[in-house]
């Protein structure tokens, strides 16, 4: 891939914008600057994308220096970044990513799906890491910006689409064990298609936890992920696709792998159906997805269009109340919800050496119906409540 005109990314701590003119720059989208690849890459087809594997054109980068603030930012040709080895990104994690996607509509026009929603997260990770504060408004322009520049890399099939991974990393040089005060934000983006090719099977586990209260499971940090590895593995060798994190001695049902996780539950007055997820108390990740369900499971006009009535429930649950209600036929359908597999479903789940089967071979009602709402919204087929952001 050629460079285009030569963009050279500012070493950690730099900006090599103008001298400091009185209190730190904030993230200024309107100083973008802007040089485009001389050479693209070609596309692959769409049936060989691998979640995460391929990557577009160009790329955003900025940095944040204590004393002048934020950069201005560059959009250029995707390629490395030069750290470093002391920045503490590396030795004490101070990472904070957002995960979301670009989708072309039937209109030709590339849409967002609650991008704010994303942003407002994004500074709330920041700050809970103490990383140098950051405008998510100015983040979601600059997101604009590079889709449209890379709109090519927008699948036009339905389930595909243009995932955005833009990331905030620690840049302070030295091994003191204290907050970083310069950091570099980058974005990068990549197509994808469906994260499930079919439905998925969890071991519940309690011996690991993925989060725990008081700790940041409820913001979207790097160092949430990594401690689920070596469990992950296990389950794998156990012949499970997901794990299903427990907490507590009552077991209490969180989340799904990295996805947030739903059940759909017979009620006894019959009066339509339960969905049920665990409440963010601060170890459960406040998932745009997950906001989404719940936001249709209440709305009449969802019920209205579907033929169904759900009663969304955000309460804890364990797993001997899954147990339970799936002995009385209760269980209807178990999901797993999040920006990379929007909803899919789950078959069963292992736990203490047995399994809790999840009736259907497939996608239940319910999942069907939130699922088709979510991707219609996303790829401009229907409008609602103003989801969908038309970005170029």
């Amino acid at each position: 891939m050629g460079d285009g005109n030569s963009v050279t990314s500012p070493a950690p701590g730099q900006t090599g914008d103008s001298p400091n003119s009185g209190s730190p720059a904030a993230l200024d989208a309107s100083k973008l600057k802007i040089t485009l690849a001389q050479t693209l890459k070609p596309l692959q087809p769409i049936e060989t994308l691998l979640f995460g594997q391929t990557f577009s054109d160009h790329m955003v980068v900025a940095t944040h220096d204590p004393e002048k603030g934020w950069s201005a930012p560059e959009l250029k040709p995707y390629g490395p970044i030069t750290l470093d080895p002391q920045c503490s990104c590396f030795h004490y994690g101070g990472n904070i990513f957002e995960g979301m996607k670009a989708y072309l509509g039937p209109d030709d026009k590339i849409r967002l799906f609650r991008p704010d929603m994303n942003m407002r997260r994004m500074e709330k990770s920041c700050a809970r890491l103490a990383l140098p504060t950051i405008d998510g408004d100015a983040v979601l322009e600059l997101i604009k910006r590079l889709v449209d520049v890379d709109r090519r890399w927008i699948p036009k099939e339905s389930g595909y689409s243009l995932y955005i991974r833009p990331t905030v990393i620690a840049t302070r040089l030295g091994l003191g064990l204290t907050a970083s005060d310069h950091a570099m934000l980058y974005i990068i983006v990549s197509p994808t298609g469906p994260y499930f090719a079919k439905p998925i099977s969890l071991l519940a586990v309690s011996e690991n936890v993925r989060a725990w209260p008081g700790g940041t499971g409820g913001d979207k940090v790097a160092g949430n992920y990594s401690p689920g590895f070596l469990p992950q593995r296990t389950a794998a060798d156990k012949g499970y696709d997901q794990l299903l994190w427990l907490f507590g001695d009552d077991r209490r049902v969180t989340e799904a792998g990295a996805m947030n996780f739903f059940v759909v539950v017979k009620r006894d007055d019959e009066d339509g159906v339960d969905l049920i997820t665990a409440p963010l108390d601060g170890t459960i990740l406040p998932g745009v997805t997950r906001a989404s369900c719940l936001a249709l499971a209440s709305d009449p006009e969802f019920h209205q269009e579907i033929s169904m009535r759900l009663h969304p429930q955000e309460m804890v649950y364990t797993m001997s109340d899954l147990a339970k209600w799936s002995s009385e036929g209760k269980l209807l359908e178990a999901l797993a919800i999040g920006t990379a597999a929007i909803v899919g479903p789950c078959n069963r789940i292992g736990f203490e050496g047995k399994d809790i089967v999840i009736p259907g071979d497939g996608m239940g009602p319910v999942g069907t119906a939130i699922r088709k709402k979510i991707l219609d919204i996303q790829e401009g087929r229907t409008e609602w409540k103003g989801w969908g952001v038309v970005c170029a």
